[in-house]
This record gives C-alpha cells, sequence and structure tokens, in this order.
C-alpha cells in the first residue's frame, strides 16, 4: 500500500531573510524524525518571508503494529508479588515467562501494541517541534496571558496541515491546523483553499512563488542584460525578503559620480537593497536595479519613489564628504581619546598608539607607522557615523583627497582586510603590516583581560581577527614568526595554533593527519608550513611513505618506552654489520642528498623504507650489551630527528595502524 503525502505550512508575520535557512533546515529535520516511524520522509522544504513549508511523501496512515515485553518481579520474589503483577497485566500466572536481562531473571509479558494513527502523531507533536525552532530571537504575542503565550520569531498567523486529504488538527497561540492558506498581502486573497496537490499552483495564483530558486531566477531574468555588480549576498536577501519579485531599473543624476564608488554602492547596497550598474569598463554607470514585491509597475511610480529616495542617500553621502573634508584625519587624532575601544583596554587613541608601536616592531617603515596612525580616525568622521559599513574604505579615501602618499591611504583603506576567507587580501606590504598589528593588538589586549572565546560564544571576534593574521602570513608578503605575534601568551598562541590547523584542514583541504604532522615539526614560519604541507602531500602517495610513517612511530615509541630524550655521538665501531650498518649508510647517504626542495627531499627520506624494514626484521634493539644497546638508540633518536624537520611522520594515519 502507498503511504500518504503530508503538507505543513506555517504562516507568520515577515521572517528576517537571514533566519529563514536555519529555521527551515531545523523544521526539516525534525519533521522528518516525525515522519521516519511511519516509514515517510521529508521530500522538500519551501520558504517565503511568511511561511515555511514542508512536504513529506510515503508516510503510512498509521503505525505498525509491535510487540512489547512488560517486566515484572524478579524470578526469586515471592508468589504473592507474581499473582498481583499477573493480576495487573490482566492474564493468568501461567502466562507469564521469564525473561534474562542484564539485571537478572524477571517474570514478563509479551502484549500486542497497535500502532498509533499518523494523524494522532502528527497532531501531537507538531505544536513542540513548530514552537521549538531555535531563533536567534523570539516574541509573544498573546497579550492576555504572556506566561501561556508560545514564542516564535513573529506572530503564527495561519497553519495549514494535510496528511492525505485530511486536515491534522492540532492548534498553536489558538491558531488552528486547516486545509487553509494566504496568498500575497497585495496580489492573492486572504483565505485560499488548497490541497496538497494544488498547494503550490494555488499559491503562484494568488503572488506566491514558493521555491526559493524560482524567485532567485525571476531576478535574474529581470536584470537581463543589465551589466550589474555581481553580489551574491544581495540576490540570496533579495531572494528571501520578496514573495513575487519583479525588478526595476531608476537612474541618478552623473554628478553624483564625482562621490567615491565605495560610497554609492554601499548606500544602494546596504541602506537600499539595490544592485549597482556597471559601464563596459567596470566603472560605475549613473543607474541601479531594485527588486519590488509585486507584479510590475506600468506608470513608473514604484520607479520615482526608489530614485527620489536614492537621490536623498546620495545628498546625504555629498554633505557628509564635504564636512568631513574640512579637517584633515591628522587633526583628528586627539579626537580618539573620546572614542572607546573596549571598557579596560582603554581609547581608540590608546589602540592607535599600540598599533603605532607594533607596526614600528615588526619593521614597518615611515608609511606604515603613518597609516596605522591615521587608521581609526575615520571612526570620527560623520560619513562613517551615517554609514558604518564604510570604516577604513573611507579614511582611505580621504587620506588620498588629502594628500597622503599612495602607500599611506591604501593601507588605511585596507586596513579591515581580510574580512572574510573570500575576501581581498591588502594590496600592500603597509597594508599587511596595519592589518596585522590593529588585530594582533585587539587580541593580546582581550586574551590578557580574560576575554578568550568559549564555545560559539565570540563577541569581539577573535577567532575571525586570528583567522585574518593567519591568512596574511601564509598569502600575503609579509614574512614574520609566530613568536613575534602572540606576546609570549602560552593560551594566545593556542589559539592561534587551532585557527593554523582550520585553514590548512577546513579552508586549503589538507588531510587533518598531514597538517598535524607538519605542524608537529615546527609552526613559527606559517609560509613554510604551507611548502612543507604541500610537499608532504605530493609525495604520500609513493609506496615507500607510509610503510615508512609506520616505521617512524615505531621508533618514536620505542624511545619513548626507553626513555631516550636527547641524542649523542653514534660510534661507528658499535655498529654491527649487516643491515645495522647499512641503515647507519642509508641515513649518512641521505642526509646528504636532502636540498631546500621539501618535496625532492621527502623523496629522498622515504628511500629509507627497505634499510628500516631489515633493520627492525634483523636487529634487536634491546640487546643486553649496554653499550651496543645505547648506540643503537643513539643511530634511531639521529635518524627520528634529523628527518623529522620537514613533518612528524608519526603523525601519519596509515593502513596499517
Amino acid at each position: 500500500m502507498p503511504g500518504l503525502p503530508f503538507l505543513l505550512e506555517v504562516g507568520s508575520e515577515e521572517i528576517p531573510d537571514w533566519m529563514i535557512g536555519p529555521a527551515l533546515e531545523h523544521l526539516s529535520a525534525e519533521v522528518n524524525k516525525l515522519l521516519a516511524p511511519l516509514g515517510g520522509r521529508v521530500s522538500r522544504a519551501e520558504a517565503t518571508p511568511r511561511r515555511l513549508a514542508i512536504f513529506g511523501a510515503d508516510v503510512m496512515p498509521r503505525q505498525a503494529d509491535s510487540e512489547e515485553i512488560v517486566s515484572g518481579p524478579p524470578k526469586a520474589a515471592p508468589a504473592g508479588a507474581v499473582q498481583g503483577f499477573a493480576r495487573k497485566m490482566g492474564v493468568a500466572v501461567e502466562a507469564l515467562e521469564v525473561v534474562a536481562t542484564a539485571k537478572g531473571e524477571y517474570y514478563s509479558v509479551r502484549r500486542q501494541v497497535t500502532g498509533a494513527a499518523a494523524g494522532e502523531m502528527l497532531a501531537a507533536a507538531l505544536p513542540g517541534v513548530i514552537t521549538g525552532i531555535p531563533w536567534p530571537k523570539t516574541m509573544y504575542w498573546n497579550m492576555a496571558d504572556r506566561r501561556k503565550s508560545p514564542r516564535f520569531i513573529r506572530p503564527i498567523r495561519w497553519l495549514v496541515a494535510l496528511l492525505g486529504d485530511e486536515v491534522v488538527p492540532f492548534e498553536i497561540a489558538g491558531v488552528r491546523a486547516g486545509d487553509v492558506t494566504r496568498g500575497h498581502r497585495v496580489m492573492g486573497r486572504a483565505a485560499v483553499a488548497v490541497t496538497i496537490g494544488d498547494y503550490e499552483e494555488r499559491l503562484r495564483e494568488n503572488g506566491v512563488v514558493l521555491a526559493a530558486a524560482d524567485r532567485e531566477r525571476r531576478i535574474v531574468a529581470g536584470i537581463g542584460g543589465t551589466r550589474v555588480k555581481k553580489d551574491a549576498a544581495l540576490l540570496h536577501t533579495l531572494t528571501h525578503i520578496t514573495e513575487f519579485p519583479a525588478t526595476i531599473t531608476g537612474e541618478f543624476d552623473r554628478a553624483y559620480l564625482a562621490l567615491p564608488e565605495e560610497v554609492l554602492v554601499t548606500v544602494m547596497r546596504h541602506h537600499q537593497k539595490y544592485f549597482a550598474v556597471e559601464n563596459e569598463d567596470g566603472s560605475l554607470a549613473p543607474a541601479f536595479v531594485a527588486v519590488m514585491n509585486t507584479a510590475g509597475d506600468p506608470e513608473g511610480l514604484v520607479r520615482h519613489g526608489n530614485e527620489r529616495v536614492l537621490r536623498a542617500r546620495f545628498n546625504d553621502a555629498r554633505f557628509f564628504w564635504e564636512v568631513d573634508q574640512k579637517r584633515p584625519l591628522g587633526d583628528r587624532v586627539e579626537d580618539l581619546r573620546n572614542v572607546t575601544f573596549q571598557a579596560k583596554l582603554g581609547s581608540y587613541y590608546a589602540k592607535t598608539e599600540r598599533n603605532v608601536a607594533l607596526v614600528r616592531e615588526l619593521g614597518g617603515d615611515e608609511n606604515a607607522q603613518r597609516a596605522a596612525l591615521l587608521a581609526k580616525t575615520d571612526l570620527t568622521c560623520e560619513m562613517v557615523k551615517e554609514f558604518t559599513e564604510l570604516q577604513g574604505q573611507v579614511g582611505g579615501r580621504y587620506a588620498a583627497a588629502q594628500g597622503e602618499p599612495e602607500a599611506v591611504w591604501r593601507a588605511i583603506y585596507d586596513q579591515y582586510r581580510p574580512a572574510s576567507m573570500e575576501d581581498a587580501m591588502p594590496a600592500t606590504v603597509e597594508g599587511e603590516l596595519v592589518s596585522l598589528a590593529d588585530r594582533v593588538d585587539t587580541l593580546r589586549g582581550c586574551f590578557g583581560i580574560g576575554l578568550i572565546p568559549t564555545g560559539s560564544k565570540d563577541p569581539f571576534a577573535l577567532r575571525r581577527a586570528a583567522q585574518g593574521v593567519v591568512r596574511i602570513l601564509v598569502e600575503g608578503s609579509v614574512d614574520l614568526g609566530m613568536e613575534a605575534l602572540t606576546g609570549g601568551d602560552d593560551a594566545l598562541r593556542e589559539f592561534f595554533l587551532d585557527r593554523v590547523r582550520y585553514y590548512f584542514r577546513d579552508v586549503r583541504g589538507y588531510p587533518y593527519d598531514e597538517v598535524n604532522a607538519v605542524l608537529g615539526a615546527g609552526w613559527s614560519n606559517l609560509k613554510d608550513v604551507g611548502h612543507r604541507l604541500a610537499a608532504l602531500h605530493a609525495v604520500r602517495a609513493g609506496e615507500n611513505f607510509e610503510p615508512l610513517a609506520v616505521s617512524f612511530k615505531r621508533i618514536k615509541n620505542m624511545l619513548k618506552q626507553a626513555g631516550v630524550s636527547e641524542g649523542g655521538v653514534i660510534e661507528e665501531g658499535l655498529l654491527e654489520a649487516g643491515p645495522e650498518a647499512e641503515l647507519h649508510g642509508a641515513y649518512v647517504r641521505v642526509k646528504g642528498r636532502l636540498s631546500a626542495s621539501y618535496t625532492d627531499s621527502l623523496g629522498e627520506i622515504a628511500t629509507l623504507r627497505p634499510a628500516v624494514d631489515l633493520f627492525f626484521d634483523k636487529v634487536r634493539v634491546d640487546t643486553k650489551d649496554e653499550a651496543v644497546r645505547r648506540n643503537r638508540l643513539t643511530l634511531l633518536f639521529v635518524l627520528l630527528t634529523e628527518f623529522s624537520a620537514i613533518a612528524d611522520f608519526s603523525e601519519i594515519v596509515t593502513q596499517q595502524q
């Protein structure tokens, strides 16, 4: 018998776009758990700003019958207890059976349990599943009794729950589940009866494009041949704040192009959610593409309204630009005394002093130090107060307009880069140094006062700051060791090490054991770590490499058990002819062939495998002759330490383990 389809729709006031994805994923997973005992599964999950919709398939009408064993008194219990248990279960004493359990033997009853109806199971569980969605914030809307009001991200206005042709009956905060949904606020009806089969079609008839992928395609098709700045995040946002998206193209006065492109794009993107339009040469065009939540704008009223709002925003930006230019950035340094960085770490003036000193300590020239001095001054500018997303970039543009050297203004402009793993790196050495100093000072300061991230909590974004440091040290042009940055703080050092592991494992994609092996041989210079990892990964596929790694692990364990923690001088006169002398000869030969190329050197080290294997097959290290024993351990110690400078081979996970 084929299973039944299932549909759940939770309708509410508009949900913030960035919360929709996680909420839908959680709801889908929880509903899938409910359907599994009924043989069903979630087949699809969709959402708009006003609804979360889950489709299920293959749901059996009722749960399968089952058998359960009810345990009673132990076998050694008196007859009265056994009779009482039988009466309670409604059976004769003779019908009881003795069942062996982990705790002993007990009188038990086997009985058949009729499977519950699917509708009843779902009706009982769905209210808790829906109200259990872990929103970042929730609200209650039953003002009559707040204590009994369920919490949700926005007030729930309607519920659709269908199993086949039947309504799954349940209620949340006075809203009863049924077979009636709601269409678009403007283009649709407030009550639309649906079945599972016609649900999506009926929504489209009432101005709702249910599938996010379809809404995104509508936006892309609406943009058509217009050359807009690519912005995947904005496209995602617009897809999730509309139910029936349609694009319109507007224009603005060319005179505004005199403002920096970053200012214009930020106003359009962050404040108006418009796509900026480019010319063929990549320069900004005096136009934009907006997305509205209605079918069209035949009279151009929406376009004119958007143009008017954007004009007002641009006028504000131009006013801020002109006012800010009346005071050079150099005159604003003292103003930073009045801007708090962190209560225990002082003002941005104090942070600026530390940043300048750190840039100098890291080898930065006069331009880098000048950039560090001016970097935070745009925090006192009107433009940044209004458009906070522009901090750093505005400072760089102001510095350029005020005649600061290119090395200075570019470093100021890039001070917050890289903001993520996908973000661009600082364009200059000066920019790298200013960015490093700013992040390192924040990390040192926060760790110094105990503000260390725990679990998922990281209010000062210290993980992101440390990740930026790692990226600059690996991918940038500066050549600095980690010791110069951690300030002797062991906790900060371990924090950096965790970020280094994350970078090479999760971002660069190296296997975890290769990362551990290379870091085990030292990680002061992260560029060098990258080179060693690439070499290790390249030679690992060789036939000798992993077996040699097994031998190195054996050597390491043997030395640990023998308590050998430091080397000595190999006495060649004590080496036994045959495998032992041959291993020593192989060691000397390979050592002489090591080169600046890590790949070549690892290839040479891998050739040791036959000599190492033969040594362990034929030579007894734990011999009764103490001098010979000590000399053999010294040979193994020297072999291990000499060839573990690139990677700690004992960390490699092999099939032989």
